[in-house]
């Protein structure tokens, strides 16, 4: 019984610190790189890694802490290849980086970025959540018309706010390089509908080569979700290997919103 409910902290602190800008601070060294300005605040766009200095500390981006016994992954600004990208070094930690945006419409929005994972995660099972691990996740926060909630949701959600004191997103789309999964596989959260995985890329395929990715916002939450997208209003990125005790690095390259087939009144 004690293994379901610590399994189960990290989860609900994430949710309720994830995306809406509360995310704690770390206080130990690895994490000397995020940024220091205040979390609360909505930003218009999100800070590009390529547009900022190597080896100087990370702007615009909020570290967020899962739970206070997890270690931290080691983020950091890279010259990689010719340029900055950000570098994921997680060993037997999970930790992230949130940007929480001011809220704009999802509608003709697309989610833009490129990743590279070095090593695949053998024990890990993105359904099963005593071994849901992942070498690169891009998460997108929406918000939406709460009374849609199913009790057990809504009960999810009081959870997360009583523990973060912040509400967890309405609906979350969470785009996976799955250790173990199907390309393209929709799959919800093993604690929570909503939260909805999608593996983009999976395995041992494409390892150590950049992915490129665009997706169309809308089209995925409606293939997840059944209807339409509220407001988008958040991004964070996490590299975790906790619950399996494993190590891995993995690159994010820049991370960009566009609107494409947009016409405004």
């Amino acid at each position: 019984m004690m293994r379901r409910h610590t399994a189960l902290i990290p989860l609900y602190l994430l949710l309720g610190y994830l995306l809406q800008g509360c995310a704690g601070f770390g206080t130990d060294s690895s994490q000397s790189s995020a940024d220091k300005l205040d979390p609360l605040v909505a930003r218009e766009d999100i800070k590009k890694f390529s547009a900022q200095p190597a080896n100087e500390p990370l702007r615009g981006w909020s570290f967020y802490r899962l739970a206070p016994y997890k270690k931290n992954t080691a983020y950091r600004l890279e010259n990689y290849q010719g340029r900055t990208v950000l570098s994921a070094n997680a060993k037997k930690s999970a930790s992230g980086l949130a940007v929480k945006l001011k809220p704009r419409p999802s509608q003709h929005l697309w989610l833009e970025w490129e990743w590279k994972a070095t090593g695949t995660l053998d024990k890990a099972n993105n359904l099963d959540r005593y071994a849901d691990d992942a070498p690169l996740r891009i998460l997108v926060a929406f918000d939406g018309d709460r009374s849609k909630l199913t009790l057990k949701d809504k009960m999810v959600g009081e959870l997360a706010q009583i523990m973060s004191g912040q509400e967890m997103p309405y609906a979350t789309l969470m785009y996976i390089w799955s250790p173990n999964g199907q390309l393209n596989q929709i799959k919800p959260n093993s604690h929570t509908n909503r939260i909805k995985m999608i593996a983009v890329d999976a395995g041992k395929e494409n390892l150590g080569q950049w992915r490129k990715h665009s997706r169309d916002l809308t089209a995925d939450y409606e293939a997840a979700y059944g209807y339409a997208p509220g407001n988008l209003i958040g991004i964070a990125l996490l590299t975790d290997t906790d619950n399996t005790n494993s190590e891995t690095k993995a690159y994010y390259g820049d991370i960009e919103l566009k609107y494409k087939n947009y016409k405004p009144n």
